[in-house]
């Protein structure tokens, strides 16, 4: 008879080859399968675990380098918990500046209706039309995986009724008069660029990459942002200043700025034809 904290202990020793915090992830794991708070193991140490081999089946999922949060159907943003599911990008601590800086736009200018181009699991949308409740937003995708998996987010935080989801390429379809702005984290990894196993083997590439140095998508919503006259908020990678630099000056771009990551890395810009 194996007890939980048992359990969390050889979980944590099985994780340990391959992942940074194997602790942590042994703990969301098994509080995943028990149904219940991470907080509440330390109260149920001593019970017995059910159906240790159901739980030590997640573990060697995680061991093949799935994601944690594509295995327990959960992830983190904003400080709340979102659906997500293969198919649609896992989002990341850094796109929470993105909607940072947004906001920040948003509420300055009394910005009514957006677009966000790649919704992915619709993180970005939802935490935009949470913070602004007269907010209107067309979130478009190309991929029906990535659509589903926002419509749950959009059911879960009752926000479907501001947000129209469209399955189409950039904003093709979409009217430009409900179009004030543009937010976007494109895909921007660059052809041929090694990522990590839990990333290359399980996540969308179409969401991760774009031909050559990766700023084809970026520099393409500059165009629309540009077309439209209305401000566009983008994410990059983080040697992506000097590409896009290039570009607004042989687009003759005069207002545009960059933001950083909280390790002070080149995270996105703003470019403003508002």
């Amino acid at each position: 008879m194996m007890k939980i904290d048992e359990a969390l202990q050889a979980a944590t020793k099985k994780l340990q080859p391959v992942v940074e915090r194997p602790r942590l992830e042994a703990e969301i794991l098994l509080a995943h399968h028990l149904g219940c708070e991470r907080s509440r193991l330390l109260l149920r140490d001593r019970e017995r675990l059910e159906r240790p081999e159901a739980f030590f089946a997640l573990v060697e999922r995680r061991r093949s380098y799935e994601p944690v949060e594509y295995i327990t159907r959960e992830v983190s943003f904003y400080a709340e918990e979102f659906f997500i599911a293969p198919g649609a990008l896992i989002p990341r601590p850094e796109t929470e500046i993105l909607v940072d800086v947004a906001a920040k736009l948003i509420g300055q200018r009394g910005y009514r209706r957006i677009a966000e181009i790649g919704v992915g699991s619709g993180a970005v949308s939802v935490t935009l039309a949470r913070l602004f409740p007269d907010l209107q937003i067309v979130a478009t995708d190309i991929s029906q995986e990535a659509l589903a998996v926002a419509e749950e987010n959009l059911r879960r935080f009752g926000v479907g009724d501001r947000i129209t989801l469209k399955e189409t390429s950039l904003l093709e379809g979409v009217d430009p008069s409900q179009v004030e702005m543009i937010v976007s984290n494109p895909p921007y990894v660059a052809e041929g660029c090694e990522l990590e196993p839990n990333v290359a083997d399980y996540e969308p590439s179409a969401a991760l990459f774009a031909p050559g140095d990766g700023t084809v998508l970026l520099r393409r919503i500059v165009d629309l942002s540009g077309e439209l006259g209305v401000p566009a908020v983008c994410e990059m990678g983080y040697d992506q200043r000097k590409p896009m630099e290039e570009y607004f000056r042989q687009k003759g771009i005069e207002h545009y700025r960059f933001y950083r990551d909280l390790a002070g890395l080149d995270r996105g810009f703003i470019v403003d034809f508002g």
